[in-house]
């Protein structure tokens, strides 16, 4: 490798890609050539947006409609336990999706897309199937199937969906980052909808777990054909976690990424339960999820489209500090008003969270891309 001082290269042949404490990343010339030659649009890109879309409608999607389950199973399903022992199915659904994050980044550069795709959505449909076979208050069957198998497979499937845009977009990246993201909104208002009214209706439990099933594993089918990758497979790269996190600025992000989701999913969780308990019409509560997440889809989409004239950290600041800000007001929620209010408002914000942080993550110059896999784990 050519020597490397001040941030340039010596080798007209390679340049310098990626500052770090531990070193430099080289590429090859031709290889940085090839990355920048993006469609940024096409059939084919579009596509693979669309697949991504239906990838996140499903399981990020599915995943933030548990608050749905979380009420039926305090209320009936699993009342024998504690609505913390309850939680901690919907926490392991989190734990799995972000933090395979460091093994299926690296699967997915090294060409492994369609294996992370069909594994994800045979996972996703025995989880589902099983779960309509589940005992009432038999906790372990509940939580290895809702909670350990739809979080496996959405682990799988969500790195996958949200590196397709880098494989077709540079400069409109945050718009093809925001419009996939949406389907996760988007699906957030059609399960919790649709599974209210299955669960609580002449359907029942069961019958509608196998009908949510059915329904996410052909979109999942639908998604693995539309989505195609572009670039060629990465080399293997070292993964030096130790020298990473002595770099302050890579700490810092880790940190502050932490605190973030922690803080971000809570209302999300609880947010039915809560109002049922403060009096509000179960018959109307159930929405409160649902327009959370249409208003989402405006918080995904929006700050994507104007990110490269203000800025994705600037935006990406200023929605994690209003997000903390209406999380903390949820105390005051007392009847329906303030339900709807308090949720449009954090779908709008949290939203923009959730979406900005891959094109945060994806900007050049910024992580490489084990980096970002190892801040998606932790």
């Amino acid at each position: 490798m050519k020597e490397v001082r001040s941030g340039k290269s010596l080798d007209p042949e390679i340049e310098l890609s990626t500052p770090s404490s531990s070193g430099y990343l080289i590429e090859k010339r031709e290889d940085v050539d090839a990355h920048n030659s993006f469609p940024d649009g096409g059939l084919q890109a579009w596509s693979a947006i669309a697949g991504a879309f239906l990838v996140q409608f499903t399981g990020f999607g599915y995943i933030n409609s548990f608050g749905v389950y979380q009420d039926f199973y305090v209320r009936e399903y699993l009342s024998d336990y504690t609505p913390g022992e309850i939680g901690w199915i919907r926490g392991i659904q989190l734990f799995l999706t972000f933090s395979l994050g460091a093994i299926t980044g690296r699967l997915f550069d090294r060409g492994y897309f369609y294996h992370l795709m069909i594994s994800g959505t045979i996972i996703h449909a025995i989880s589902l199937f099983a779960l309509s076979l589940s005992q009432k208050n038999v906790y372990y069957q509940v939580f290895l199937t809702n909670g350990v198998g739809i979080g496996l497979s959405s682990g799988l499937t969500y790195t996958a969906s949200v590196s397709i845009p880098g494989h077709y977009f540079r400069k409109r990246r945050s718009l093809a980052v925001g419009i996939l993201s949406s389907g996760s909104a988007l699906g957030a208002v059609v399960h919790p909808i649709m599974l209210n009214k299955l669960i609580n209706g002449h359907v029942g439990f069961h019958m509608a777990v196998r009908i949510s099933a059915s329904l996410n594993t052909f979109l999942l089918v639908v998604a693995g054909c539309l989505m195609r990758t572009r670039l060629p497979p990465k080399e293997i790269q070292r993964f030096p976690i130790i020298q990473w996190l002595k770099e302050p600025a890579y700490s810092i992000f880790i940190l502050s990424g932490v605190v973030r989701f922690i803080g971000l999913f809570f209302p999300v969780f609880y947010l039915q339960l809560y109002v049922i308990t403060r009096g509000v019409d179960p018959e109307l509560a159930f929405y409160a999820l649902s327009v959370l997440n249409a208003a989402s889809i405006f918080g995904r989409t929006i700050p994507g489209a104007i990110a490269h004239k203000v800025g994705v950290f600037n935006l990406g600041t200023a929605f994690a500090i209003g997000t903390g800000i209406i999380s903390l007001s949820m105390i005051a929620v007392k009847d329906l008003a303030g339900t709807m209010i308090y949720a449009i408002l954090l779908g709008l914000f949290s939203g923009a969270c959730i979406s900005l942080m891959p094109v945060i993550l994806g900007k050049p110059h910024t992580f490489l891309d084990m980096q970002r896999g190892l801040i998606s784990n932790v």
